[in-house]
């Protein structure tokens, strides 16, 4: 049954002022072994049957409870107080939906403002949005932002630390616009200011940089602020949430704009999502911002109460007017964040980085006395370090892994040419009887991999 309601000169109309001959020109930029796929569905089940059939397919996954893990580049393992589970699970936030609409709930419209008000504590900026959908998105939606605040700058610089998969969604918004992306070479792992002045201009809309970066490395982000000031560009910044508990935060360092990933804010790395993408910003950038944001005020019988106060996106005003095609907000994992950062305060997330710092730098020490390993980078880092291997680091991971230690994320799957190192983090769930047995099955696993190679 085809649920298009169009008929066939519609269509062809359509496709016309497009400036196409025909439906197939439209789509030739789609393989064809995607265009039309064929659902091969099996046969219906019964409910017992489909529940086994799941715990089947679940049982072929090995997760961070069932090995030792150090993976991060982006994901990262944190501990989750128990109450973060149950507070967002009660049915009154679990089934609310997105506030779209002025009879929002009151409720959930206080999760927001109260979301924004730790983001903007956190970041030490002045304006948060309700969040976006993860980290990725938060980070192009800014570049746009910056984009749009000013016609004649249309060249957008990214730090080479920057997550690759958020330079790859960037391109991707960019795709059939007129902007300049241009990335910025790492030395030591890290930006430095000299090379950022060479190649920051007055066409410049905005420079992004990520603290910790991708590497793990700490960068210098106010001598890189005061670089992209000088040029009048904006400076955006990528933190890592968790590094906030020991390290400056962006509004401190006189950062425009810091967006980044919550994911480590109360949310399990759960194969990849859902997520949550913060973004905060100076009070000059509130009328840019994309989404939306949530207000408090008092109504007419001088009760506090709760609205949407900005809602600069295409839904709510005319397209040509809007900040951003955005559609929503992770209202489920903000609630979750807010919870989280409730529950430690400034203490805890303190005592959280600082085991964090002390567990990773304890991990790199032990790895580099490993035969065949070494730390290429010499810069400071917050829990994430990069280990060059004696053997192809995938290699080294694979073996790991069928002993039930995921052993870091291999460099090559980002870069070809990085065949020989790997990312590692270490965050508190972990410990230090955790790390010896890392490093010793590391050592064992290393040694028999390289005879083989010698052999």
């Amino acid at each position: 049954m085809d649920y298009v309601p169009n008929s066939d000169a519609q269509l062809q109309s359509m496709v016309e002022a497009s400036g196409f001959r025909t439906f197939e020109e439209l789509i030739a930029s789609v393989p064809q072994d995607l265009r039309f796929p064929e659902l091969k569905l099996p046969k219906p089940l019964t409910e017992l049957e489909l529940q086994r059939e799941m715990k089947r397919l679940a049982s072929r996954n090995t997760s961070s409870e069932q090995a030792l893990s150090f993976l991060g580049a982006g994901a990262y393992e944190h501990f989750i107080p128990t109450v973060v589970d149950y507070l967002s699970g009660r049915g009154e936030f679990y089934t609310a939906y997105t506030p779209y609409q002025a009879e929002a709930s009151q409720g959930t419209l206080q999760v927001i403002y109260e979301y924004q008000t730790l983001m903007c504590r956190l970041t030490g900026l002045d304006v948060s949005n309700a969040s976006l959908y993860d980290g990725a998105s938060g980070v192009a939606e800014a570049a746009f932002m910056c984009l749009n605040l000013d016609p004649d700058r249309g060249k957008i610089i990214v730090s080479a630390g920057v997550h690759p998969e958020y330079l790859q969604t960037i391109r991707t918004y960019a795709r059939g616009i007129n902007v300049r992306i241009e990335v910025l070479p790492l030395a030591d792992g890290a930006t430095r200011p000299e090379d950022l002045a060479a190649g920051v201009d007055t066409a410049t809309a905005a420079v992004f940089v990520q603290s910790p970066n991708f590497f793990g490395v700490i960068e210098d982000m106010e001598s890189l602020g005061d670089v992209i000031h000088g040029k009048g560009a904006q400076f955006v910044a990528i933190p890592n949430p968790i590094s906030l508990g020991l390290l400056r935060a962006p509004g401190e360092y006189g950062a425009d704009i810091a967006v980044g990933e919550g994911q480590p804010l109360g949310m399990p790395v759960s194969y990849g999502g859902p997520y949550l993408g913060f973004f905060t910003c100076t009070k000059a950038l509130v009328h840019k911002i994309p989404g939306r944001l949530v207000g408090r005020t008092r109504d007419t019988c001088g009760d506090l109460g709760y609205c949407l106060t900005l809602q600069a996106r295409e839904q709510h005003i005319r397209r040509e007017k809007a900040t951003s095609n955005i559609c929503t907000n992770q209202s489920l994992m903000a609630l979750r964040a807010t919870i989280y950062l409730s529950m430690l305060g400034p203490r805890g997330l303190h005592e959280i980085a600082a085991q964090n710092v002390a567990l990773s730098h304890y991990a790199a020490e032990q790895i580099a006395r490993v035969e065949g390993c070494r730390l290429p980078l010499t810069r400071p880092f917050f829990n994430e370090f990069v280990v060059k291997t004696p053997v192809p680091a995938r290699v080294l991971c694979e073996e790991l892994a069928e002993q039930g230690i995921f052993a870091g994320v291999p460099l090559s799957r980002f870069d070809p040419a990085r065949t020989d190192e790997m990312l590692v983090c270490v965050t508190e769930t972990k410990t230090r009887e955790d790390i010896d047995s890392y490093v010793a099955a590391l050592r064992e696993v290393a040694r028999r991999v390289e005879e083989g190679v010698k052999g």
